[in-house]
C-alpha cells in the first residue's frame, strides 16, 4: 500500500519552509552565524548560548546539507503501446558498422538500447583491423548534437528537399547551356558504390569533375607513392613485424596517415622471451610517438630532412652531401647503421610533407626489403590533391565554375586561403553544401542541405585495398536529412533508394559472401595483390632534399591534437574536456615552445593560488605578414629549440555552442598545405588561464608509482632488482610490504574475483579508454572553469610523467646519490622540473578497488563498501557528501559532484537538452550534486555477463568479462578478468614478474595491477 504522508527532515523545515526551499536551489548552504557564540575565546567563555540553541543550529545545517546532497530528479517512463519485436526493454542490441568521415576511420560495434545508440565498441571479428580512437568513441555524442542542421535551407531560409532537388537540377541544366563547370568537391570517400555513382553523374554531365580535398593533407606521400607504384594510395605499414623502427617526423601513434598503427606497434613493445622492438624518433614537437620512443632526438624539420638523406646514404650506400647539425650526426649515424643491420626487420617512416622525402622513404624500405612495408592492401583513406584544390580555387575566381556541390568538407574554415575561396564562391552561380551542421561553408553557400550522421546512414567502405566494410544505420534519421548518395541518385534520374543501389553494387566486392553475412559481420576481407615498383629517380630526390635550408626565425610545426583532430567535432564536449595526453590541457589549443626559447623570450607557465595553470601570450607572424595574436603559450619539455607547435581544429564559431567556441584557428597558417612554416614569434601582453589537470589529484609525491627498467637489466638481473618490493618494519624486522595486512582478509576464492591489468609498455596514452568510460558511465562534463578548480569528473585519468634527467634511470641515480637533508631538499626541488628532452611515461589511474580500502573505513554512512568480487561499491543514495573517502584515498581517484550537471542551464553541454540525454546509459545512474562517485569497474557490464552466462546455462569464458576501458583498448594495455579462473589471461598477468601495485607500501591490496615499463635503450 502506498503512503501519501509528507516526511520532514527537521523542525526548521516545518517552521520556515521558504528558507529550506531556497537551500534546495543553492549550491552551498548559508553559513551558520556561529560568530554569535563561537566568535572568539572570550565570547565563548561568556556565551549564553544554550545547548538547545547549539543543537538547533546543527540540526538546521544537517537538514540543509541532506537536502542539497540527496534530492535527485524524478523521471517518468512511458511503456510501449505496441512493442517492436526487435526490441526487448533492458536488453542491448549490437550492430556492426564502419565509419570514415574523411579523417577518422574504424570498424565498430554500436550498442543500442531501446532503439538509441549509446556506445561505440570495437569490432573484433577477423578482418576488422581498425579500432576506434578517442574521437570515434566520442562520435556517438555528435549524433545527438542539438546544433545539427535539421532541415534544408535555400538562401538562408528554411526550405524542403523537393525545392533543393529542383534547384540543383535546374542549375545543372543551366550549366550545360552555359558550358560552365560543375564541380563535386568532397573529402576522401573510400566508398566503391559512391565513386561509382559519381562516375555515373560525370557521365551524365560531361563538364563535371570530382575534386577530392582533405583538410589535413597527405598529398606529398600520395604523389610519391603514385610515382613509384602508379596508384594514389598510402602504405599500410605493419609495425608488428619490425624489430627496429626509425621515425622521422611521423607521429604514427597519433594521426599520421590516419593513425591506426598503435595496435601493431604495441605487439612488439611488450618484452617476450627477452626481446622487444626498438624505436628511434626524430621530431620537433613532443608527440605520442616521441613519448613512446626508446631514443628521441628533438630537431627541427630542416634537420630532419638532412637526417633522412644521411640515413638514405648509410642504408643504400649513396653519397649525397648533407648539412646535418653536428650535435645530431653521431646519433643519426648510429640509427642509420642499426637500421641497415636490421635488414628486413627494420622500418623507416616519415611525416615530412615533401615529395622528395617520401620518395626516400620508399627507397629505404625497398632496399631493406622491410617485412613491415607492403604494397598489397594499401590505404585508401587519403586521396586529396593539393594541386587540384588550388586549381579549383583559381577556376572559381575566374568565374568558370557554374555549380559547386560540396560534401564532407568545410573549406571556408579549413583552407589557409579561405578568403580566396569565399571570393570565388560569390562567382559560382549555385553552391550546395551537404553538411551535418550549418558550418562556416554552409553559411555562405546558396543551399545548405543536412546529411545524416553515419549512425543514421547506409554506406560502404574500402579502407584498405581488398577489404570491404559496410556502414549501416542504427537509428532512424533524427532530422529531415538526405545523404550524398541519395542526392546523386536523384540528380542521375535513378529510381529507388541508395540501400537498393548499395546492395546491388556490393556483389562485386564481397568475394562470394552473402549480403546478410556482411551486414552481420560488418567487414569482408578479399585478396589484394602487391603492386610492382616502377623506376624512380631517388638520387635526384635525395639531392633536392639535401638542398633544404632552415628558415630564418622560428619554425612553426602544425599538428592535430589527439582529442580534436581536424576540428569536425568541435561541438563535442567530451572531446573538448579530454585532457591532451602530452600537455594535460583541455578546452584550448596553444603554442608549444622549448624551455630554452621560453627563457629567452620571457615566456612562462605557473600554477596560481587556486591550483589553475596560467601562461603567457605570444604573437605569431608568417613570412607573408599574416599575424595570429594572443596565442596562449605552453612551455613544452622536449620541444626542439627554434621550433614551436600549434594545433589545428580549434577557433570555430559557426554551429557551436558558446562554451565550445574556444581556441584559435590555426588553418590560416597552413600555407600551401605545408605543416611547417617559417614565422616570427614574440611575447605579447597578458596572461592566459588554462584548464590543466596535470598538477591536480597527484599521488602526493609518493614513490612506487612508475616503475621502469631497461631491457638489458630486465634480461640479466633478478626481478628483485628491477621490480623491488618496498620493505616495512614488523616487530622490529624488515619484511616485504606485500606480506603485511592492515586487516584480516576474507576468503576471496569463491565465485568471481576481478582484476584489471595495465601494462605500461603497451599504453600509448591515446585516451580511447577515457572517452569510452565517459560514454558507458554517464560521466558529466563540467567545463573549463570547473576544471581549473580541480573539479574534473573523469573516472579514469592518464597521468603523464617526465624524467628530470634525459632518462628515468638518470633520475634514479641522482636520487640515490643524495647526501644529507639539505641536499635532499634541493635535489628533489630541482628534479620536479622536466629535462629539455625528457623520457615520458603514461599511467592510467582509476579507482584501485582495494581489498583493504581506506575509503571504506572512514565513510560515516557506509556508502562505500567492498564486494566479494573485488569491486569497491558506491551506494549513491547513501552518500551524504562528507568527502572523507576522497581525503583518505591515496590514489586521488574519487570525484565529488559540486553541482547538479544534469538538466542545469549553468552546464550547457549534452546533459542539458533532451536530445543530448539520449546518449545516457540507462544501466548507470546519473548522479546528483553532493554525491561522491568514481570508477565502478563497470559493475553493470560484469553483472550482465554473469547473467547472460547463467541464462544460457554455461560458465563465463575467458575474455568475456570486460570493462569500458579494457574493451576500448586495442593495444592490449588493459586486460580485465577473473583471477579465480586459474587458466585466464588475467591470472597469468597477476603472476607475472613485471606485476606490481601502486603504492604497495600503503598496504591497500588493490585489484588493479600494473606491469613495469621496460625500455629498449
Amino acid at each position: 500500500m502506498s503512503s501519501n504522508k509528507k516526511y520532514w527532515k527537521s523542525v526548521e523545515e516545518l517552521e520556515n519552509g521558504s528558507v529550506v526551499e531556497a537551500l534546495r536551489n543553492n549550491e552551498f548552504v548559508e553559513a551558520i552565524p556561529t560568530e554569535e557564540f563561537l566568535g572568539n575565546s572570550d565570547a565563548l567563555s561568556t556565551s549564553s548560548t544554550s545547548r538547545r540553541d547549539f543543537l538547533k543550529y546543527v540540526g538546521f545545517s544537517t537538514a540543509a546539507a541532506t537536502l542539497a546532497a540527496c534530492e535527485g530528479p524524478v523521471n517518468k517512463s512511458i511503456p510501449y503501446v505496441l512493442q517492436p519485436e526487435q526490441i526487448i526493454p533492458g536488453v542491448a542490441d549490437y550492430y556492426a558498422t564502419s565509419v570514415f568521415d574523411g579523417f577518422d576511420f574504424a570498424n565498430l560495434l554500436v550498442k543500442t538500447r531501446e532503439g538509441r545508440p549509446i556506445k561505440i565498441d570495437n569490432n573484433t571479428i577477423a578482418g576488422a583491423k581498425f579500432a576506434a580512437n578517442a574521437r570515434v568513441h566520442a562520435s556517438i555524442l555528435s549524433l545527438y548534437d542539438n546544433m545539427r542542421l535539421k532541415q534544408p535551407k535555400v538562401g538562408g531560409q528554411t526550405s524542403t528537399w523537393s525545392a533543393v532537388d529542383a534547384k540543383i537540377k535546374a542549375s545543372l541544366v543551366d550549366a550545360k547551356a552555359d558550358a560552365g563547370q560543375v564541380v563535386l568537391l568532397t573529402n576522401t570517400l573510400a566508398s566503391p558504390s559512391t565513386e561509382k555513382l559519381i562516375a555515373e553523374f560525370i557521365a551524365l554531365n560531361p563538364s563535371a569533375k570530382h575534386v577530392v580535398y582533405d583538410a589535413v593533407s597527405s598529398s606529398e606521400a600520395l604523389d610519391a607513392f603514385e610515382i613509384v607504384y602508379g596508384e594514389r594510395a598510402l602504405v599500410d605499414y605493419d609495425f608488428s613485424k619490425a624489430s627496429l623502427i626509425v621515425s622521422v617526423g611521423a607521429d604514427f601513434l597519433g594521426d599520421w596517415q590516419g593513425g591506426g598503427y598503435d595496435s601493431g606497434y604495441t605487439q612488439g613493445r611488450v618484452p617476450k622471451n627477452g626481446k622487444m622492438s626498438r624505436h628511434i624518433q626524430l621530431e620537433a614537437n613532443m608527440t605520442l610517438s616521441g613519448a613512446a620512443a626508446d631514443k628521441r632526438l628533438a630537431m627541427s624539420t630542416a634537420n630532419q630532412k638532412q637526417a633522412l638523406v644521411h640515413i638514405y646514404n648509410i642504408v643504400t650506400g649513396a653519397s649525397v652531401s648533407v648539412n646535418l647539425d653536428a650535435k645530431f650526426k653521431a646519433e643519426v649515424t648510429k640509427a642509420g647503421q642499426q637500421l641497415k643491420a636490421a635488414g628486413s626487420e627494420g622500418l623507416l617512416v616519415s611525416g615530412i610533407q615533401d615529395k622528395n622525402a617520401q620518395l626516400l622513404v620508399l627507397a629505404i624500405n625497398q632496399f631493406l626489403a622491410s617485412k613491415s612495408f607492403t604494397t598489397s592492401g594499401s590505404r585508401q583513406i587519403r586521396k586529396g590533391s593539393n594541386e587540384k584544390v588550388s586549381q579549383l580555387i583559381k577556376d572559381m575566381n575566374a568565374g568558370s565554375v557554374h555549380t559547386l556541390i560540396m560534401s564532407g568538407v568545410n573549406p571556408v574554415y579549413t583552407l589557409a586561403d579561405s578568403t580566396l575561396f569565399v571570393d570565388g564562391l560569390k562567382k559560382v552561380k549555385t553552391s550546395v553544401s551537404l553538411t551535418l551542421k550549418e558550418d562556416e561553408t554552409a553559411l555562405v553557400s546558396t543551399i545548405a542541405a543536412p546529411v545524416p550522421h553515419y549512425l543514421e546512414a547506409w554506406g560502404d567502405l574500402s579502407l584498405t585495398k581488398g577489404t570491404y566494410s559496410l556502414t549501416q544505420p542504427t537509428i532512424r534519421p533524427l532530422f529531415d536529412t538526405k545523404q550524398l548518395q541519395d542526392v546523386l541518385m536523384s540528380l542521375n534520374g535513378m529510381s529507388g533508394d541508395y540501400y537498393d543501389y548499395l546492395k546491388a553494387s556490393s556483389s562485386a566486392f564481397i568475394s562470394g559472401a552473402t549480403w546478410n553475412k556482411i551486414v552481420h559481420d560488418g567487414v569482408n576481407v578479399g585478396v589484394s595483390q602487391p603492386l610492382s615498383a616502377a623506376s624512380a629517380d631517388y638520387s635526384s630526390a635525395a639531392n633536392a632534399l639535401a638542398q633544404s635550408k632552415a628558415a630564418d626565425g622560428f619554425e612553426l610545426v602544425l599538428y592535430t591534437k589527439t582529442g580534436m583532430g581536424d576540428g569536425q567535432q568541435a561541438n563535442n564536449p567530451w572531446l573538448q574536456e579530454f585532457p591532451d595526453p602530452i600537455t594535460r590541457v583541455s578546452w584550448d589549443n596553444y603554442v608549444t615552445v622549448s624551455n630554452a626559447d621560453a627563457k629567452q623570450l620571457g615566456l612562462s607557465n605557473e600554477i596560481v593560488a587556486n591550483g589553475g595553470l596560467n601562461g603567457s601570450y605570444a604573437s605569431i607572424t608568417t613570412a607573408d605578414g599574416l599575424k595570429l595574436e594572443n596565442v596562449p603559450v605552453i612551455v613544452q619539455p622536449g620541444q626542439a629549440v627554434g621550433t614551436i607547435g600549434l594545433a589545428l581544429g580549434y577557433g570555430r564559431k559557426a554551429a557551436l555552442k558558446e562554451e565550445m567556441q574556444v581556441g584559435l584557428n590555426a588553418y590560416p597558417l597552413y600555407k600551401g598545405f605545408n605543416n611547417v612554416q617559417p614565422v616570427t614569434f614574440v611575447k605579447a601582453d597578458g596572461e592566459h588561464e588554462f584548464s590543466c589537470v596535470q598538477g591536480q589529484k597527484t599521488l602526493m609525491g609518493r614513490g612506487d608509482i612508475i616503475k621502469e627498467t631497461t631491457l638489458e637489466i630486465f634480461n640479466t638481473k633478478d626481478a628483485e632488482v628491477w621490480n623491488e618490493v618496498p620493505m616495512v618494519s614488523l616487530n622490529h624486522e624488515e619484511v616485504k610490504a606485500t606480506s603485511v595486512d592492515l586487516w584480516d582478509s576474507f576468503d576471496r576464492s569463491i565465485g568471481h574475483h576481478f582484476n584489471l591489468s595495465i601494462d605500461l609498455n603497451a599504453c600509448t596514452g591515446c585516451g580511447a579508454c577515457v572517452i569510452a568510460c565517459h560514454a558507458e558511465n554517464n560521466v558529466p562534463v563540467v567545463g573549463k572553469a570547473e576544471i581549473r578548480r580541480s573539479r574534473d569528473m573523469h573516472w579514469l585519468r592518464i597521468d603523464r610523467y617526465y624524467s628530470s634527467e634525459d632518462t628515468f634511470e638518470g633520475d634514479n641515480e641522482r636520487k640515490d646519490n643524495i647526501a644529507g637533508l639539505s641536499d635532499s631538499l634541493s635535489t628533489f626541488s630541482e628534479m620536479e622540473k622536466a629535462g629539455d628532452n625528457p623520457q615520458v611515461s603514461f599511467q592510467p589511474v582509476m579507482c584501485q578497488h582495494c581489498n583493504h580500502a581506506p575509503c571504506e573505513t572512514v565513510c560515516p554512512v557506509a556508502a562505500t563498501s567492498h564486494s566479494r568480487q573485488g569491486q569497491n561499491h558506491m551506494a549513491y543514495n547513501r552518500c551524504v557528501g562528507t568527502r572523507y573517502c576522497a581525503n583518505n584515498c591515496p590514489y586521488k581517484v574519487r570525484r565529488f559532484n559540486w553541482f547538479l550537471y544534469n538538466e542545469n542551464s549553468e552546464f550547457d553541454y549534452h546533459m542539458n537538452d533532451d536530445l543530448g540525454r539520449m546518449v545516457l546509459n540507462p544501466d548507470v545512474n546519473v548522479r546528483s550534486r553532493g554525491v561522491m562517485e568514481k570508477c565502478s569497474m563497470c559493475i553493470q557490464m560484469t553483472q550482465a555477463t554473469i547473467l547472460n552466462a547463467k541464462r544460457e546455462g554455461r560458465v563465463v569464458v575467458d575474455g568475456e568479462f570486460q570493462t569500458a576501458c579494457s574493451n576500448a583498448c586495442s593495444n592490449g594495455a588493459m586486460k580485465f578478468g577473473d583471477v579465480n579462473d586459474k587458466e585466464s589471461e588475467i591470472t597469468k598477468l597477476a603472476e607475472d614478474e613485471r606485476m606490481y601495485h601502486l603504492l604497495e607500501h600503503v598496504g591497500t591490496k588493490p585489484n588493479v595491477i600494473y606491469h613495469v615499463k621496460v625500455r629498449n635503450t
